[in-house]
């Protein structure tokens, strides 16, 4: 494409000259432009004035064409002048140096003249050596570009291998591995991280799901076995009527509490999978708690447990009523698991311009900070030995957690060794 380029490069110089010669023509300054042309290009430039030369700069360059003594190109001149054309333009072979020249012509006025021509030089020579130096430097780059691409993809291969054999030791289940890789990419730092955090998440998931098989077969296996052997003792020996309501008494208790760890976990599994709605309505809040209290009287008269209940006022608020009554239901009764040996469990309503904030407290031993978000998971205890709840199935603080985010409820934890712990929650009054 270098020759055609060429012939444009030149057919457009040859144009613009010409503007610039029939422009500066009735200056005075048209002398010193003739000359300019010709020295700082390789134009052949002649004035004509009724049909004689007056200006000529032919002798002094090299490749033009005598355009006053070609014949075809005296021809061609002629039938211009004759005319009413503006331009002229012809391409033709210099007999001289049988080169390619490219001859313009322009009407300056009726009676003058200019006409240029220029060699077409082949340019052959200058395009079979760019093709050598073309050759040589694709060479030198295809060999700078291996060895870059070298150093490149083992800068990138590296950590990416890393993190490839880090994975197939997370999917055999070692969770030791570590995807921390030391690499200036941001992309492979951030892929790094996010597997070390899926990492976290997937060990977490296992641990609970352990602790869940394990706690639950627990909670399973003890009213079972009661179940069993009342029921046996029932049908190998005769009893009077009050040990057998007695028995039955107990049968049905354990059946009941095989209900409730039953019940919770569909509730949870409902909650975690977004399929529960809310049902809000409007109900006084302190009425709530104290009828759930009068639930838990048995442990006062049965265990000496105390709860005081303080609060200023009735409060009406606007919320899902059973799922209310069931986060405050689990609360208490994770209180009373675990709150001191005073037995004292404590609850506030404490309201506010904007929202209802209900406290519930225990008076035990505290819960450490580094397992503060961890209460909220299934069947989490911060000591792994399992012991039984005196109320409760062991996840329902995982319940109160959804109950709470499905509300769009502000909850946290306060807590301090050996003073106790607090649990939270603000329902907006709006």
């Amino acid at each position: 494409m270098l020759n055609n380029y060429y012939e444009y490069y030149k057919t457009n110089e040859l144009s613009n000259t010409l503007t610039l010669i029939k422009n500066n023509y009735e200056k005075d300054s048209f002398s010193k432009t003739l000359e300019n042309v010709a020295y700082s290009t390789d134009f052949c430039v002649e004035i004509v004035k009724n049909s004689e030369t007056i200006y000529s700069n032919i002798q002094n360059n090299k490749g033009c064409i005598d355009t006053s003594t070609n014949k075809r190109v005296i021809k061609k001149k002629i039938e211009f002048m004759q005319s009413d054309k503006e331009y002229f333009k012809l391409k033709i072979i210099n007999p001289t140096f049988d080169n390619m020249t490219l001859l313009y012509g322009v009407k300056l006025d009726d009676y003058n003249y200019a006409f240029l021509n220029t060699s077409l030089e082949p340019i052959d020579t200058t395009v079979d050596i760019l093709k050598s130096q073309l050759i040589i430097v694709t060479f030198i780059v295809v060999i700078l570009s291996i060895v870059i691409a070298y150093f490149i993809s083992k800068t990138l291969s590296k950590p990416i291998t890393k993190l490839t054999k880090s994975a197939k030791g997370l999917s055999n289940g070692n969770y030791n591995v570590d995807f921390n890789v030391d690499s200036d990419i941001l992309e492979i730092k951030e892929l790094g991280e996010s597997l070390d955090y899926a990492k976290d998440v997937m060990k977490k998931t296992d641990e609970l799901k352990r602790d869940l098989l394990s706690n639950v077969s627990h909670d399973l296996k003890t009213p079972l076995t009661m179940i069993k052997a009342y029921a046996e003792m029932e049908r190998d020996f005769e009893s009077d009527k009050e040990k057998r309501e007695n028995n039955m008494n107990i049968v049905i208790e354990e059946v009941d509490r095989l209900n409730g760890l039953v019940n919770d976990i569909l509730n949870l599994s409902k909650l975690e999978s977004n399929m529960e709605e809310l049902n809000l309505e409007e109900f006084d809040l302190t009425k709530l708690i104290n009828t759930i209290l009068n639930r838990f009287k048995i442990f006062s008269y049965t265990k000496s447990y105390e709860f005081n209940f303080n609060y200023k006022e009735e409060l009406i608020i606007k919320a899902d009523k059973q799922k209310l009554e069931q986060v405050i239901y689990n609360l208490i009764g994770n209180a009373i698991n675990y709150t001191g040996s005073d037995k004292k469990v404590f609850i506030n309503v404490i309201p506010d311009k904007k929202y209802v904030r209900v406290e519930i407290r225990d008076t035990g031993k505290g819960i450490k900070d580094e397992d503060i978000n961890k209460v909220w998971d299934k069947y989490y205890k911060s000591e792994k030995k399992y012991k039984r709840n005196t109320v409760g199935t062991g996840i329902g603080l995982s319940i109160v957690k959804n109950i709470f985010i499905l509300h769009g409820y502000k909850y946290g934890i306060i807590t301090k060794a050996n003073k106790g712990t607090t649990f939270w929650f603000e329902i907006p009054k709006k």
